[in-house]
């Protein structure tokens, strides 16, 4: 069983996946109290699904770019129970976990997370045949405004879109695709599958040099 922990932005998340099922599944809007939600959280997910700790066999973490504090605190989260129960941890990026959720179609897809101070980080992705969308390049922050001047259509937008973003997106091309609030949602139970793949490879990130993905100094 693994437990994936995000809380790269406002919208966290917590997943448990035994690797063919997903057996829970919480997502809710957080507003700087994941300190003290963490926690609680989990051991509330823990006992409805009739485990402890000690049946996890991996923790799998949303690791930015994100908030600073929110990314700290879901690391220090998953450090904290991986070295307690000592099983391994994988961290994913957290655009990639958006990315996954979505399916096949034509032109590039564009993954958004808020960013704050009215800019957001982005990264665009291309489908590959039997791998799935994979990044084209590292995330960078960036203003709509700019986003918009740098794509071409035909292009599909996900994650975080605030509705003057909608308005700036369908103003600017008719070959921008918005997907639909409930396909954008950054889903913990993606982050599961994906740490999953990464420990049927054989990969783990050590706790101890693990850190946060930040775009600018804190």
């Amino acid at each position: 069983m693994i437990l994936a922990i995000d809380t790269a932005t406002r919208w966290t998340g917590l997943a448990l996946h035994d690797g063919a099922t997903v057996v829970a599944e919480h997502g809710w809007r957080s507003v700087n109290t994941q300190t003290v939600e963490m926690a609680p959280a989990i051991a509330q997910m823990l006992k409805r699904a009739e485990m402890a700790t000690s049946d996890l066999k991996a923790i799998a973490v949303a690791l930015g770019p994100g908030s600073y504090t929110g990314l700290r605190v879901g690391l220090g989260v998953a450090k904290g129970i991986a070295l307690g129960v000592q099983i391994p941890l994988v961290g994913i990026p957290t655009l990639d976990i958006v990315a996954a959720a979505v399916g096949q179609m034509p032109g590039q897809l564009v993954a958004v997370a808020e960013a704050g101070r009215h800019r957001i980080t982005v990264n665009c992705y291309s489908w590959q045949n039997k791998r799935g969308w994979r990044a084209e390049q590292l995330p960078s922050n960036t203003t709509w405004e700019e986003l918009l001047e740098q794509l071409e259509p035909p292009a599909a937008f996900t994650g975080e879109i605030s509705p003057q973003a909608r308005r700036h997106i369908r103003h600017e091309a008719k070959g921008f695709q918005i997907l639909r609030p409930a396909a954008r949602v950054r889903r913990a139970a993606y982050l599961a599958e994906l740490g999953w793949e990464r420990l049927r490879k054989g990969e783990a990130d050590d706790p101890a040099e693990l850190v946060p993905i930040y775009l600018r100094e804190p």
